[in-house]
């Protein structure tokens, strides 16, 4: 049985697709144990987001203390972080724990629309956040808002994980699922050692792909937390992400969840 442990620090999601129950369902999946800190609740359904109520602040930082005071943590990630108080000091907490890898998760807009991330707390994520991680997984929307510019191309998407990474980020990985391409999803992924590499999956028509990005980015991180390496933790996480959009479970009326046990259930 897995010793592993991994942290998610992010939101919670009461319609059980996104956020921090994405995380602990992804983290089960591949065998890791997830332990949490919630920065925030959210009343939310596969309809959209309808209230945000932060955790006070102290709140977090106990939390982040009793995990950090107790468990091995192998790995950890970011999702909804809510505003540049919060970014500002989990990353100051994060920073005394540097040989734990991290995977930033620049979470800013929900996929019904609603904003997650105050717009005052962009400098904050790129400037203190963003240059701790081991791996920064923006999409194509968030990475434009990180870099100030716009991406039309795989060649933009190329030059802005430059930026990202000259800002502090080892290894970026810029998701292409909003490219206008109907026949594939390419991400790109730079590595530190300047090591660049692409992964296509077939585009799927769907619009169950609420949380996508949270199961994506924890199905890394628990990879990371196993030892294996960047390129590796990608891979699989992509595998994972694109078996949890194509096999869909239709729960709910709106932009449904992934499927996180259909990688499971295809490896068998």
């Amino acid at each position: 049985m897995s010793k592993i442990q991994v942290l998610t620090i992010a939101g919670s999601d009461s319609g059980g697709g996104a956020g921090i129950q994405a995380d602990i369902k992804t983290f089960q999946e591949r065998d890791v144990f997830g332990t949490s800190v919630i920065t925030a609740v959210t009343a939310q359904n596969t309809l959209g987001v309808h209230g945000i109520y932060k955790v006070p602040l102290n709140g977090v930082r106990a939390q982040m203390d009793a995990v950090f005071s107790d468990f091995d943590i192998a790995a950890m990630k970011t999702g909804m972080l809510v505003d540049e108080t919060y970014i500002s000091l989990i990353a100051e907490e994060l920073s005394t724990h540097s040989e734990i890898h991290l995977v930033v998760d620049p979470v800013m807009v929900a996929k019904g629309g609603a904003h997650l991330m105050e717009t005052q707390a962009l400098k904050a994520m790129r400037d203190e956040l963003a240059p701790l991680a081991t791996v920064l997984t923006p999409n194509i929307p968030e990475a434009e808002e990180l870099t100030g510019m716009q991406i039309k191309s795989e060649e933009d998407m190329k030059k802005a994980a430059a930026i990202l990474q000259e800002k502090g980020s080892r290894n970026v990985l810029i998701k292409g699922g909003h490219m206008a391409d109907k026949d594939c999803a390419r991400d790109y992924l730079l590595m530190e050692n300047q090591t660049e590499r692409w992964y296509e999956t077939p585009r799927i028509e769907t619009k169950n792909t609420h949380g996508t990005g949270c199961t994506f980015s924890a199905c890394i991180a628990a990879e990371l937390a196993k030892g294996k390496s960047v390129e590796k933790a990608v891979e699989t996480g992509k595998a994972y992400i694109q078996a949890a959009i194509s096999q869909p479970i239709h729960v709910g009326n709106g932009h449904g969840p992934t499927n996180h046990w259909a990688y499971r259930e295809s490896k068998q």
